[in-house]
């Protein structure tokens, strides 16, 4: 008979894609004929980056009533998965990471909510990082979605 073998719930990182950086410089052992090298993305890190745009973008929204009214709502959700993602790190059991990546992807989906009604906006619509912020919202939907999947599945097994 085998016994499932419990996992260690220790703080860690939940990694992202590895993806290919272009080499910056030319020298002989970053030339334009070397492999690229693989740095490995850091979901901490890019959930951080998204923070930093959405707190520049609210910077930017007009100083009227409605103004800021979204841009508290779109502050308090775009910049909340990030500080959710260390309690995904620190969750104590599965159920509770499961969870927890769950409270990071509602923020997430709020997040892309209100950034759709800002691209909306006659004032705001033509801003080129909106369309990037979107963009990087739904990636991050779909890394969460994927991440709660995969752990759902091995919590059934």
């Amino acid at each position: 008979m085998r016994t499932k073998r419990k996992t260690p719930n220790i703080e860690r990182r939940t990694s992202n894609a590895e993806r290919k950086v272009p080499p910056f410089g030319v020298n002989e052992a970053n030339s334009e004929y070397a492999a690229p090298k693989k740095i490995k993305y850091d979901l901490e890190d890019r959930l951080l980056e998204f923070a930093v745009a959405v707190v520049e973008l609210t910077d930017d929204l007009p100083n009227t009533r409605a103004g800021n009214h979204i841009a508290g709502q779109l502050l308090r959700c775009g910049t909340s998965p990030y500080g959710h993602h260390g309690e995904v790190e620190s969750a104590e059991s599965r159920k509770d990471f499961i969870h927890k990546l769950k409270v990071c992807l509602k923020e997430l989906r709020e997040t892309r909510r209100w950034l759709r009604l800002v691209s909306r906006l006659k004032k705001m619509n033509r801003d080129p990082r909106l369309v990037a912020r979107l963009a990087e919202a739904q990636e991050l939907i779909r890394i969460f979605v994927a991440s709660v999947r995969t752990t759902e599945r091995g919590r059934n097994k």
